[in-house]
């Protein structure tokens, strides 16, 4: 399902239907995502807006057939104007392209286009028994930068979310 070689594109409003598709599929895991219920197409739709392409770009990647495979976002951390050279990556990917390289293609192009929108830090906000994404970020020299234990609770069960950041160049 995976592209040869993988590009990225800006996504468009158009690509949002499939983007909270993606997103949608990953919550049942309870793995990877906070939210514990799917989420709409017009509940997203400001989230949608604030990716910028020139600060904070959101990328979509496509399989052999054009329907999106995978996704990456950069979002602002904290809000507030000292932090706009810091942001949160988020990657989600279609369950039929997980473990094919895709997540690495992402964070690979993500560190070396931060420099591009003015971002020297990277961070990555990933459950502490995300082990496959937790693998991933440590494979591109990310730290654990901070360990919040038992801060989400899904299903009854606590869960910790451990903050991995890098600062690029």
């Amino acid at each position: 399902m995976l592209p040869i070689v993988p590009s990225h594109r800006l996504a468009t409003i158009d690509d949002l239907p499939e983007i909270i598709a993606i997103y949608n599929s990953t919550i049942a895991s309870r793995q990877v995502t906070a939210d514990t219920e799917p989420i709409t197409v017009e509940s997203r739709k400001t989230w949608f807006y604030e990716h910028a392409p020139d600060k904070r770009p959101l990328w979509v990647v496509e399989g052999v057939n054009q329907k999106i495979i995978g996704w990456l976002s950069f979002s602002n951390f904290y809000g507030r104007p000292a932090y706009s050279g810091t942001a949160e990556l988020s990657i989600y990917l279609h369950e039929n392209a997980r473990g094919k390289g895709l997540g690495r293609y992402f964070l690979s192009e993500a560190i070396a286009h931060a420099p591009q929108i003015q971002v020297h830090t990277l961070l990555g906000f990933i459950f502490g028994h995300n082990t496959p994404s937790m693998n991933l970020f440590a494979a591109f020299n990310f730290q654990i930068w901070a360990n919040m234990p038992g801060v989400a609770t899904l299903d009854g069960v606590e869960r910790d979310l451990i903050i991995f950041g890098k600062r690029v160049n």
